[in-house]
């Protein structure tokens, strides 16, 4: 991915190559195509772990709620998002700062980014949904949740953040929910 993202910010995503990313990582195009489809899956390669490890921090929730009491659908999203932005550790905030211009420069990587952030929204879902979370209120916990995974590493990956994603995503979540609240 860095190695890609090298490439399209030097020369451009249109005009860089698969045998130039395989080059610039020091693998073989054959090598390349056995990770990815094409270059432009290199830049969502994370998607199924950050699917796993939301789903999984809501199912993991069980063993705690005897212990502790109901947990509510945000407090769960709120453990997932938790799970998932620990992950995202500071040596890893150049990437999202290169990512996100390329990404918006290209009308097929955000149809992609779309696409991605959907799966995170339906696993998420799914997720409430198998704690026995009834529609509307685990697909729009989905959604509050997703989105301030998306609003906060916006944030996040600005060079002058020092924030960490998950302080930002938890800021994120609770203005979200008094803005939900404030409608009613």
């Amino acid at each position: 991915m860095r190695a890609a993202l090298e490439l399209f910010t030097e020369q451009g995503y249109d005009t860089t190559t698969v045998n130039e990313i395989a080059d610039r990582a020091g693998l073989t195009k054959t090598t390349f195509f056995r990770h990815f489809r094409d270059k432009r899956e290199v830049l969502f390669a994370g998607q199924d772990t950050h699917t796993r490890l939301l789903a999984d921090a809501i199912d993991a929730i069980d063993a705690i709620d005897a212990a502790d009491g109901p947990v509510t659908p945000l407090e769960a999203v709120r453990a997932a998002l938790d799970a998932l932005t620990a992950t995202f550790t500071d040596d890893r905030r150049d990437v999202g700062t290169r990512l996100r211009p390329v990404i918006a420069g290209h009308t097929e990587l955000q149809e992609r980014a779309a696409l991605k952030r959907a799966k995170l929204t339906e696993a998420v879902t799914d997720a409430l949904h198998r704690r026995g979370v009834p529609e509307p209120t685990a697909s729009l916990a989905a959604e509050l949740g997703i989105r301030a995974f998306y609003d906060a590493f916006d944030q996040w990956a600005d060079p002058a953040s020092e924030q960490t994603l998950t302080e930002l995503t938890r800021r994120t979540l609770d203005e979200l929910r008094a803005a939900l609240a404030a409608l009613d």
